[in-house]
């Protein structure tokens, strides 16, 4: 065992329950009847009750003397926890799981219950789960009072989970779908122990081939990031995050309103090589899939769908395409080949309908698969004994490429058929919408892994200055970027307007120049399409109302496509980039792709293709067409220098309009790091806190 590890919580020699009760409903009788079938020592201690005749110890010291322990399983209340994992430390335990509630959700005593407890910890050394957990699950020990918990199968996929009930529900449904589990383990508030240092402790475990993953918070998104990344590396992540209508944040700029924690979050992992989900069957289904095959790494591997019933194969290709995934059509050859096996008037081009399936269904599995451009078969049955043997089909078929299987239908022969398919290595789900989760999973872990990651440039050399940064700054920043701005005048009073009227090309926007006031367009501080001295005056006037004292006089771009892109650093990842459709109404379509930063602008390029309006980039109507690879150089200038420049906290154009003539930044925003508005934290239900 290595100091240091999980190895003492996870695969503990011996272990003992400190607060072990004969009460069978309170927790510490719980917890020791889940601990009666693990093979190594178990010991219960009771120092207000202890009978040594009936095994149960005054102490941990006491236990110990007769066996290992390595692992303490604490069952007190709140006040008492520090002091009972100081005394399993002192007798030789190198892990302990705390799990009963009244910590930091509780308020202020139990925030300092849980400071002792962290104290206590960091003091002895010892790895601690918890506080406010229901334990884990490990092929052979079962340390959970959760009914049933001790029922699950070992399997080869790892749940780890933020909440002991979401760990519980997640390891129970990967039951039912036929998996087991390696380990499962909720964090509860993670005093000690966090979600980055299981999943380290995962990557050398043999037994785990895939990974379910669930977050609600993030105290250091780049450890947990690294952590994904090095486990990606060697067996898919499967991640569900919490927080989609998240509404508790708040930032001064477009960026920071649209770049949500859990948008942010979800980004993250997803660049670590994170399969992401957005509930908890399609996080069964897909980390399901992956414990049992994984794709090569590839750009954009291709589907063939064969389906037995038209109506559940236009549900799968529906949400197919909805994933973006590649349903080529297939070649002459092979349309050749299912010519001579289905009957004429079944579609035969991808998808494929075999109308009622029968004796060739194997040969139309193999025709397809042998197609170049497939590279995983996507197939759904109804479960018709009557019409043919599936489970004879597709153990008779000889493909060359994976296959997932959607088998609908009910009762205990239909539940027979899943779990015999699963047994010959083909996952199985029960519906359309299950199977297009698990053909969506194994695509987008293929294309993370083919995703070419180049080396970011070095970041730029320019003077950032110090702030406050006004407009016309943030512009003359960008443009030592390489970020093309229109010509403008930043003007003292309404001579030096007027002048900059008279020598700047036409039309003219006039502007507040304030650098405190960011939404200009809100308090009536932009006028657009002067031409005139009169026209001027009036917008003059009309700005001076809402408070300006300069104001910044610019020529107006011509029509085009706006893009919001900014960098940020955000509290819990550091710098981000983000790049959306952009303009007024950023923040209502919030419609954004985001990375962390620093990267190189060949990532940075491939951003606008997630973004669901991605076809208004590429000439809509007659439109401009975006130059990406010039985007990329602009987002990842912006990334690389908030990286690099910690004095600055946001750098943010909006809009960066694409027309015909190239792009151009119509807007800037640049927040030092000392006055930018910090996010508000969100309060979580459990009581812990969420930014």
């Amino acid at each position: 065992m290595t100091y240091g590890t999980l190895d003492a919580l996870f695969t503990p020699r011996g272990l003992a329950v400190i607060g072990a009760s004969r009460d069978p409903a309170k927790l510490g009788a719980a917890l020791a009847r889940s601990v009666t079938t693990f093979p190594g020592h178990v010991a219960l201690v009771n120092a207000r009750a202890p009978e040594p005749a009936a095994g149960v110890h005054g102490s941990v010291e006491e236990a110990a003397a007769h066996g290992p322990v390595d692992l303490a399983l604490v069952c007190l209340p709140a006040r008492a926890c520090a002091d009972a994992v100081e005394e399993a430390a002192k007798a030789g335990a190198r892990a302990a799981v705390v799990y009963g509630g009244g910590f930091a959700e509780a308020g202020p005593d139990g925030e300092r219950y849980q400071r002792e407890l962290a104290e206590a910890a960091l003091r002895t050394g010892i790895r601690l789960l918890g506080p406010n957990t229901s334990g884990f699950l490990t092929p052979g020990l079962t340390t959970s009072f959760v009914p049933g918990a001790a029922d699950v199968p070992a399997g080869r996929i790892a749940v780890v989970a933020a909440s002991g009930g979401v760990n519980h529900a997640l390891a129970f449904l990967l039951a039912e779908a036929g998996h087991g589990v390696s380990l499962a383990v909720g964090l509860g508030n993670s005093v000690d122990i966090t979600t980055a240092d299981v999943l380290d402790h995962l990557a050398d475990d043999p037994r785990t081939t895939a990974v379910a993953l669930h977050i609600e918070s993030v105290a250091d998104g780049r450890r947990l990031t690294d952590a994904v990344a090095r486990l990606t590396a060697t067996r898919p992540v499967v991640a569900l995050v919490v927080g989609r209508h998240d509404v508790g944040a708040f930032a001064a700029s477009h960026t920071g309103a649209l770049a949500t924690s859990w948008r942010t979050t979800r980004a993250a992992l997803a660049q670590a090589g994170a399969v992401l989900v957005d509930d908890e069957r399609s996080l069964v289904d897909a980390v399901g899939a992956l414990s049992v095959v994984r794709l090569p790494a590839a750009a954009d591997p291709g589907v063939g769908v064969v389906t037995a019933q038209a109506g559940p194969g236009l549900l799968l290709l529906d949400d197919l395409r909805g994933r973006r995934a590649a349903v080529p059509e297939l070649a002459e050859d092979t349309r050749r080949a299912l010519a001579a096996v289905l009957p004429p008037l079944t579609y035969q081009a991808n998808p494929v309908d075999t109308g009622r399936p029968g004796p060739g269904f194997a040969a139309v599995l193999d025709a397809v698969a042998a197609d170049p451009a497939v590279d995983l078969i996507s197939a759904y049955a109804l479960h018709e004994p009557g019409a043919f043997d599936l489970v004879e089909a597709v153990s008779a078929a000889r493909t060359s490429v994976p296959m997932l299987l959607g088998v609908g239908g009910a009762g205990d022969d239909v539940r027979r058929v899943r779990r015999a398919l699963l047994e010959r290595g083909v996952p199985v789900t029960g519906d359309p919408h299950g199977l297009a989760a698990m053909t969506g999973a194994l695509l987008a872990d293929a294309r993370g892994r083919g995703r070419t990651t180049a080396i970011p440039a070095a970041a730029p050399r320019v003077d950032v200055g110090s702030g406050p940064w006004d407009e016309d700054r943030a512009k003359t920043l960008l443009a030592a970027l390489g970020v093309p701005t229109m010509p403008r005048r930043a003007c003292a009073d309404r001579v030096e307007a007027h002048r900059a009227l008279a020598e700047l090309p036409g039309p003219v926007a006039v502007k507040l120049l304030d650098a405190a006031v960011l939404h200009k367009t809100e308090i009536g501080g932009v006028r657009l399409g002067v031409w005139t001295p009169e026209e001027l005056d009036a917008a003059l006037d009309a700005i001076e109302a809402a408070g300006a004292s300069r104001y910044l006089v610019e020529s107006m771009a011509g029509p085009g496509v706006d893009l919001v892109v900014g960098a940020r650093r955000d509290p819990v990842f550091g710098p981000v980039v983000l790049v959306g459709l952009g303009g007024t109404t950023a923040e209502a379509l919030a419609d954004v792709s985001i990375r962390l930063a620093p990267l190189s602008a060949a990532e940075a390029a491939a951003m606008p293709a997630e973004l669901a309006g991605h076809a208004l980039l590429d000439g809509w109507r007659g439109g401009p067409v975006l130059d990406r690879g010039a985007l990329g150089e602009v987002v990842s200038a912006l990334g690389n220098l908030l990286a690099a420049h910690r004095e600055l906290s946001e750098i943010e154009i909006n809009p960066l309009r694409i027309t015909a003539q190239g792009q151009v930044a119509l807007d800037a925003v640049c927040i030092a790091a000392e006055t930018a508005e910090p996010l508000q934290e969100e309060v979580m239900s459990d009581g812990r806190t969420h930014q």
